[in-house]
């Protein structure tokens, strides 16, 4: 036979499992919101970053609402960005490059809050999905878009991560201009269904790369299930940042399902 002690203590973690731990954890959601299963399974994602600034970098409006949506469903968000120079630096007042030397990790840092990583330490073990946000610097850093056209070249670095979250079977989600990337890595050889709007010049050249282009309007967005794609055009045809946010929360809510 079992001793008293050791029945009381069997008896007191059975109770603790089935009754206490469920009311504590009930008690914490609706005193303070939190859901503490869900933290602990929280999902990470990665957002590409490609600079600070619309014209040779991130665009801001698209990051920070990707990175609020992200917070706001729950996600683990870790930053990242290739360790390079900028291609070119513009002056956002003027629209002028001018002739100075900036870095995409540094300058994407301003975006982050200084919580960011180099690309190249990052793989697709580390996250469950990635985002990347529009942008010039999509154009100009991640790739060699906005040079080359359908001929454009990826970011090795880029490619290497990009390639392996797909491999993995992990969701990319892509805004504005950053189709592209995704039109150029994995257009070719997985007819990837995406969206940039309805700009015919850069449909057509995201077709030449492969893919399969939908018009969509600002405040919609294509999911291609089978590659665990997510496109949204936002400034490729928005006229204000509340148009979008409804576009960036689609897609960050489509990317957190497809997870």
């Amino acid at each position: 036979m079992y001793p008293v002690s050791h029945i009381l203590c069997n008896a007191l973690n059975t109770v603790f499992f089935v009754f206490a731990l469920p009311l504590f954890l009930i008690t914490v959601y609706y005193v303070l919101g939190i859901d503490l299963l869900e933290v602990s399974m929280s999902k990470r994602i990665a957002v590409i970053l490609s600079g600070c600034g619309v014209k040779d970098g991130s665009e801001i409006h698209e990051a920070v609402l990707s990175l609020y949506f992200l917070d706001k469903y729950g996600a683990q968000i870790i930053c990242a960005a290739p360790n390079k120079e900028q291609t070119v630096v513009t002056d956002h007042v003027t629209g002028k490059s001018i002739s100075e030397k900036r870095n995409v990790l540094v300058e994407s840092a301003r975006i982050a809050r200084g919580d960011i990583k180099d690309l190249k330490t990052l793989s697709a073990k580390d996250v469950d999905g990635a985002l990347l946000p529009g942008g010039f610097g999509a154009a100009l850093n991640l790739s060699t878009f906005a040079k080359d056209g359908a001929d454009c070249s990826v970011d090795s670095e880029v490619a290497r991560f990009l390639k392996e979250i797909h491999s993995a079977k992990k969701p990319i989600a892509a805004l504005c201009i950053a189709p592209a990337v995704i039109a150029k890595l994995f257009g070719a050889d997985y007819k990837v269904n995406v969206t940039i709007g309805n700009d015919p010049g850069t449909a057509s050249a995201l077709q030449k790369m492969g893919a399969v282009h939908t018009n969509k309007p600002v405040d919609d967005i294509v999911v291609d299930k089978q590659n665990k794609i997510i496109t949204t055009p936002c400034y490729m045809l928005a006229n204000s940042i509340k148009e979008v946010a409804i576009g960036a929360e689609k897609t960050v809510k489509a990317l957190l399902e497809l997870v």
